[in-house]
């Protein structure tokens, strides 16, 4: 047991090296609060108790953490199906995390896995900002990790993507060739490397037709809806686009409800096109236009990955496999009708 690491964590804490060795278990007794104290101090030096790397895993536990953002989208639902699909094949067992795109969640939860009580994990990223040593710490706990959709650059590990830039370009074409000239961008997190591969293919589309110079048409928002209503209806007075692109499909819906309000018609108003893998948005009104990621296809190979990851620890399995998303064009991206 690695005493001194305890040791400090219980003298930072001022508490009993059994109340953080205690804080590393479910189920171990103490008060949520205190226990929360600890793995935070804990994922913020990097510290993992060393006898959670030999005598907790001793024995496989047939048990794979699914780490992601959300499980409202669309998108992870179908990822998700994907991943147990293959899992169940192989007799394991799947263990969801939710962070909620929240970074110190995400270190938590990492730090909370790396206790030998899982054989390996697939994440979905949180976000960029932070520190990602937590992640780091796995390997070293001999803890496979595979990433899908949302990667970290900085981590070596096996990753299925899409191709976001090419097709975030061509979809940006899409409303260009459908008429529209002022097209902004709405995106939650461009730090996060799908949100930036969206944005880059968005504003190298604008700037090959001369459109824009620069990324005053990318416009933040937020996991919240009325926030995003908001910041998106601001957009709407101040800028008055003709043409919106959403990189994730919450900020769609909170489109629709925007124009719905103001009797904006699309697409005659306001062409909208957005990531999405909504099973409704053919139902819309007016059907939405997607860019529609093979959410079941990347949990399926994420799950293989992983797998191999599991049965071959000698081999470097540091792979980037790249899946093509596909544009469905719908009524909200048709040409203006004239009556």
């Amino acid at each position: 047991m690695d005493q001194l690491g305890i040791k400090k964590l219980a003298a930072m804490l001022k508490v009993s090296k059994s109340t953080v060795s205690r804080a590393f278990f479910e189920n171990s007794g103490i008060k949520e609060e205190t226990k929360q104290r600890v793995l935070s101090l804990a994922a913020e030096l990097s510290f993992t108790p060393s006898f959670y790397g030999s005598n907790l895993r001793r024995k496989n536990s047939n048990t794979i953490a699914v780490v992601v953002p959300e499980i409202s989208n669309n998108f992870f639902s179908q990822a998700i199906k994907g991943i147990e699909e293959i899992l169940s094949k192989h007799n394991y067992n799947v263990l969801i995390y939710v962070t909620d795109s929240d970074g110190l969640k995400e270190a938590d939860f990492i730090s909370t896995i790396n206790s030998g009580k899982v054989d390996g994990i697939i994440m979905s990223a949180s976000a960029e900002e932070y520190n990602h040593e937590y992640i780091s710490n796995l390997k070293r706990s001999k803890i496979p990790v595979v990433f899908f959709d949302r990667v970290y650059d900085d981590i070596e590990a096996p990753k299925v993507i899409t191709n976001d830039y090419d097709i975030s370009f061509d979809a940006t074409e899409l409303l260009i060739k459908a008429g529209c000239t002022k097209i902004v961008f709405l995106v939650v997190n461009k730090a996060i490397s799908i949100g930036n591969s969206r944005m880059c293919g968005y504003l190298d589309a604008m700037k090959k037709h001369q459109l824009i110079q620069d990324e005053s048409c990318v416009i933040d928002c937020s996991n919240d809806f009325q926030k995003n209503y908001s910041i998106i209806g601001n957009c709407l007075d101040n800028l008055k686009p003709d043409g919106i692109f959403c990189s994730i499909e919450r900020l769609a819906i909170a489109t629709y409800h925007l124009c719905i309000d103001r009797n904006i018609n699309i697409p005659n108003d306001l062409k909208v096109i957005s990531f999405s893998s909504l099973e409704i948005a053919p139902l819309l009104n007016p059907a939405l236009s997607t860019i529609t990621q093979p959410a079941l296809e990347m949990g399926l190979k994420a799950a293989s990955l992983l797998i191999k990851c599991i049965r071959e620890p000698g081999i470097n399995n540091v792979v980037t496999n790249v899946l093509e998303s596909k544009i469905i064009e719908r009524e909200s991206t048709r040409q203006r009708v004239i009556k």
